[in-house]
């Protein structure tokens, strides 16, 4: 039976290439959408779940409010490594990592570095925490010793080849001497280590071993026995506030007791977090690598569903109206004994074989587009054909979507009646109107939804590119590593300088958008010992021609001046620090502050300037208290260059570079490209809402098109009848389709507000953000009805030019 069921589909399928066509094509589009967004998400939840006991693996947060500032942290202090092994049983393992960023890295007898972009120190039991085999060496002692370091697979080929690496030496930033005593493979792309490539051992880093619980610079990770449930710290790590944090606090506030610090309205709160939850779950200060966040996740699982959905919709509103020309067939086989079973089991054979052919050619557009996925959505992803499960997956999902697409099709066509049909006038009377046009309202209304939801990205994402930021990003080439000049750092300034095209330049480690970050406590003279002065304020180590080159805008004082032999004791603050100090620009001109409680005659610093605050952090952050003092160290040189020929301008550095520093390295990135980056997430959200709302109308419109033609060929004796009494066929063609922008409008009604409310919901996150604008709703209704009345126009234009005498000749 089911082969003769097969057989007569196939037949069924042929007869009809061009609703097949659509059908396949339709089922096809949105599988493959959803088969890309499925392994997306796949990729996003396996993150760090590769790890050995990753459900035992957590790690320690931080929530501080302190000196008027409130932040969370994915790092912790040095000690608290030792007093998780010392305070808790139920701990296994510790391992902490101090980040260092980029180094640049050569053989000591090379002449030319490489750079590394992402370095770490790390505690020997690093290897055992995360169940990492070495390549060569030997885990147990790899990282027992100080100046030593282990590298991954790439960069030992990078620098000497896998099985010559162990007892090589490396010189990382000109300075340190490090001997290579393993090599790892490298990394899972998915993994919070994908980028780390130098592991440095925490043995030779004096600061590790600092009893300093005021500081806070390691992501700290432990793990569980086996029996043990992480909820039974929570407790006890709320008591370390007391039992070491206030301690420590006591060296530089004698007398500071837990419960003065909390009334004051400061707390500190260490928490865990499960490793594998890490990705999607937390975006704090100090991550070791950027992370997604779940409700990315959400969206992207709804937009599959959707996708599915609709284009199952569509296939059912295409085989509807085809259902028509199969009318007379269902009468024959009725007549000849078929029953509805029987019906009802071919016609879901025949979707399922078109969903079969759709799944076929789904798998075929997937492979052919997933490379500019992978491009938008900046991943690896790769579809797993040798996987026996996702195969499983595959043929379940083409029977269940081929159960559910073509179900009513099937019930609908097994109810015509042998009578009816047999004399011409059953099917227009066959019923199903109200179910055909709520699927046709679903369809649009998830199209509607999406194009509002896009729209409001792009404008969030417009709205960040042209605000004003306090400073200017454009033109501006900053030039890294220029520490490497080391004392010819300031020839190497001059020298650029004096370029035509170079309006100004500056040195310095700390940059508006992504660069380092450093954080202080200051207290005023005359309140050092008191914690309610207490002011927690970044520090930026600037030059004197930081400010002019960023173009920061002064509201009180004045800039660093070369004439003033004082200013190497003075610092500019911004208004969010003025507030803090709960004074005002002008009156804060001449007050002084301190950050150094080690001395019993700390040095103090005079504010000479208040700037305009200035967006230096994502907007999903509001603006931090900043300072800026004059420093000689400098990481990076920023070059405000004069609109041009770019290029040119970056060669003629590189040739300065090239004759002050020999054989290093000239790597640099614009500023604006960088500011971009930290939207990196939601320019990706927009991209792929763009392509899936493209899809979705897409399969919305074929939807609509199968509606229109079953609709116009049910109602052809109505149009014959119209155009014998006079109507024109524009008049006909206005009929039709209004009888559809019904269903179009009582869509956008419903979108629209959900829409509103969503967005809005996303929106949420950003500090600062915009307030919706009533056109993108009117802009979204408006391409709504637009692209339906193009879809529409063609079935109405069509049925209604039919001659009536053809039309109504079998009456």
């Amino acid at each position: 039976m089911l082969k003769n069921n097969l057989k007569i589909a196939w037949r069924s399928i042929k007869k009809q290439p061009f609703f097949t066509f659509l059908n396949t094509f339709g089922l096809s589009v949105g599988m493959a959408g959803a088969l890309l967004i499925s392994l997306y998400i796949y990729d996003e939840l396996q993150f760090d779940t590769m790890f050995p006991d990753a459900d035992r693996i957590y790690r320690i947060n931080s929530d501080i409010k302190f000196g008027g500032d409130a932040r969370k942290f994915a790092v912790s202090p040095a000690p608290m490594a030792e007093a998780l092994k010392s305070d808790f049983s139920e701990v296994e393992l510790v391992t902490r990592f101090r980040t260092q960023g980029s180094a640049l890295v050569r053989k000591v007898d090379a002449k030319a570095n490489v750079k590394e972009e992402q370095t770490t120190y790390v505690d020997p039991t690093f290897f055992e925490m995360f169940g990492i085999s070495l390549l060569a060496g030997d885990s147990k002692t790899a990282l027992q010793n100080p100046n030593t370091l282990v590298i991954t697979k790439t960069a030992a080929e990078k620098h000497f080849g896998i099985s010559n690496a162990v007892g090589q030496s490396l010189l990382l930033n000109n300075e340190e001497t490090y001997t290579v005593t393993g090599v790892i493979d490298d990394l899972p792309k998915n993994s919070f280590l994908r980028e780390y490539t130098l592991f440095k051992s925490m043995e030779g880093f004096a600061d590790a071993k600092v009893v300093n619980w005021g500081s806070n610079n390691y992501n700290t990770f432990f793990k569980l026995i086996p029996t043990a449930e992480v909820a039974d710290m929570q407790k006890p790590l709320e008591g370390f506030l007391g039992k070491y944090v206030i301690p420590g606090v006591q060296q530089f506030l004698p007398g500071i007791t837990e419960q003065e610090f909390k009334a004051a309205g400061n707390h500190l709160i260490y928490s865990t977090m499960l490793l594998s939850d890490i990705h999607l779950n937390s975006n704090l200060v100090a991550e070791m690598s950027a992370n997604n966040d779940r409700q990315s996740i959400y969206i992207l699982s709804f937009i599959a569903i959707f996708l599915i959905v609709l284009a199952s919709v569509n296939f059912m509103n295409l085989s509807t109206a085809h259902s028509l020309k199969r009318a007379k067939e269902v009468g024959v086989r009725k007549t000849l004994g078929s029953n509805k079973n029987d019906l009802i089991r071919q016609f879901l054979v025949e979707s399922g074989l078109i969903s079969l052919l759709s799944m076929i050619l789904a798998l075929l557009i997937a492979v052919l587009v997933l490379p500019l996925f992978n491009t938008i959505a900046a991943k690896e992803i790769a579809i797993p054909f040798v996987n026996p499960l996702f195969w499983l997956i595959i043929l379940s999902s083409v029977v269940l979507l081929g159960l559910f697409s073509g179900s009513y099709p099937a019930f609908f066509m097994s109810r015509f009646m042998p009578v009816k049909v047999l004399k011409g006038g059953g099917p227009s009377s066959a019923g199903g109107g109200n179910i055909r046009n709520s699927l046709v309202v679903f369809q649009f209304a998830i199209s509607v939804f999406l194009i509002v939801s896009t729209l409001v990205v792009y404008q969030q994402l417009s709205y960040i590119q042209g605000k004003d930021l306090g400073f200017s990003k454009d033109q501006i080439l900053i030039v890294k590593d220029v520490y490497t000049a080391g004392k010819k750092v300031g020839s190497l300034k001059e020298q650029v300088t004096q370029l035509g095209f170079v309006k100004n330049a500056t040195l310095s480690s700390f940059f508006p958008t992504p660069s380092n970050r450093s954080d202080s406590t200051f207290r005023p003279k005359g309140g050092l010992t008191s914690q309610e002065n207490a002011l927690s304020i970044q520090t930026w180590g600037v030059d004197y021609d930081y400010a002019s080159t960023m173009d920061f805008k002064f509201v009180a004082g004045r800039d660093f001046d070369k004439n003033f032999g004082s200013d190497s004791t003075a610092i500019i603050v911004n208004e969010t620090a003025v507030k803090l100090m709960k004074t005002t620009p002008k009156e804060a001109i001449g007050l002084q502050y301190s950050n150094d409680f080690d001395s019993d005659s700390p040095d103090f610093y005079t504010i000479i300037g208040v700037v305009k605050d200035f967006h230096f952090d994502s907007f999903k952050e509001e603006i931090d208290a900043l300072s800026m003092r004059l420093s000689a160290n400098a990481n990076a040189m920023a070059v405000k260059l004069e609109a041009g020929n770019f290029e040119n301008s970056i060669s003629r550095i590189e040739e300065i570079w090239n004759t002050i520093v020999p054989g290093e390295p000239f790597n640099y990135y614009f500023m604006e490209d960088s500011f971009n980056d930290t939207y990196q997430s939601e320019q990706r959200l927009g991209n792929i809402f763009i392509i899936f709302t493209l899809l979705s109308l897409l399969i919305a419109c074929l939807g609509l098109f199968g509606l229109a033609a079953f609709n116009a060929e049910k109602r052809v004796k109505e149009i014959g009848v119209r155009k014998v009494l006079g109507a024109s066929v524009s008049q006909i063609s206005m009929k039709l389709t209004l009888d559809f922008l019904k269903l179009v409008g009582i869509a956008i009604l419903i979108s629209l507000p959900v829409g509103w409310y969503v967005m809005n919901k996303w929106l949420e996150d950003f500090s600062y953000r915009i307030d919706i604008p009533w056109w993108i709703f009117v802009l979204a209704a408006f391409l709504a009805i637009l692209i339906s009345v193009i879809t529409v126009s063609y079935q109405s234009i069509k049925a209604a030019i039919v001659n009536p005498v053809k039309s109504l000749r079998s009456e």
